[in-house]
């Protein structure tokens, strides 16, 4: 199946619209993990066994493997998910942008060598940049759009033509980007007016929405904002929160319970 189809089961199966972000420091690990090789691979597969059937999605962030030398466990971790619950979705959240020839290489790096379903990626070097992720037809492609953080707004409402220039990148993917079915946009949850006007803009077309939690995204406002006619087209990740909702060697079984609150909190909204 494609990324598309594949999350749409996903938010069915699960009942979910709750993506859970994995960004794995071992500063932060409980200490009967610290030290080991394997510790972040470890972590990782406990707090996705505990969570899987509360998401829709997974979203392992790149950064904190290669920063750690961890590459491999990063590979073993998402083919412990594919194995493991293949119904769920992992997103590789890299946001690459570069030219058409190194993309090709990090397209090959994040479905051929991670086995991702979808990745993250920055359209501001323009659709060249792109088309190698979106040659993978039965891939997810992610484009930044309105980002959570709050420097975004330094570009992201620069006027374009009459239009804020993330209404234009919305648009732009939308309408010209789009011919396969297989993007998607990321729309951070701490500007949920924004979250609405990308609706508008792309129809139902799927929005990963990072900032709740951690970064103090309201679930009530991003629901109401961002959700489709039908109750979904959201991605709306937790990271931070769930990850480290424990500290000692049960920590998983309080991502748990913290990942169904989330998922239940953002159902009361639907």
């Amino acid at each position: 199946m494609s990324f598309i189809d594949t999350l749409s089961a996903a938010w069915a199966k699960n009942d979910s619209l709750l993506c859970v972000g994995l960004d794995p420091d071992p500063a932060k690990f409980p200490v009967h993990l610290q030290g080991r090789d394997d510790a972040i691979f470890e972590f990782c597969r406990n707090i996705v066994d505990a969570t899987a059937d509360l998401a829709c999605c997974f979203k392992p962030q790149i950064a904190y493997f290669a920063a750690r030398r961890a590459e491999e466990q990063l590979e073993a971790l998402i083919a412990h998910i594919r194995v493991t619950h293949p119904g769920i979705p992992v997103i590789l959240d890299a946001k690459r942008g570069d030219i058409g020839s190194t993309a090709e290489q990090y397209a090959v790096e994040a479905f051929e060598r991670y086995g991702a379903d979808a990745v993250t990626a920055n359209p501001y070097m323009g659709r060249d940049s792109v088309e190698p992720y979106l040659a993978y037809k039965d891939k997810g492609v992610i484009l930044l759009c309105r980002t959570s953080n709050p420097g975004g707004s330094d570009l992201q409402f620069l006027d374009v033509g009459g239009m804020k220039l993330y209404e234009r990148v919305a648009r732009l993917v939308a309408s010209e980007w789009n011919t396969t079915g297989q993007c998607a946009l990321v729309v951070g949850a701490t500007f949920p007016t924004e979250i609405a006007r990308v609706r508008e803009l792309v129809g139902d077309m799927p929005l990963l929405v990072p900032g709740i939690g951690a970064q103090g995204g309201d679930i009530e406002a991003t629901v109401h904002a961002g959700r489709t006619k039908a109750g979904t087209g959201l991605m709306i990740n937790s990271s931070r929160a769930i990850l480290y909702a424990g500290k000692g060697e049960d920590y998983a079984n309080a991502a748990r319970r913290v990942a169904a609150e989330t998922r239940d909190a953002i159902n009361r909204y639907r």
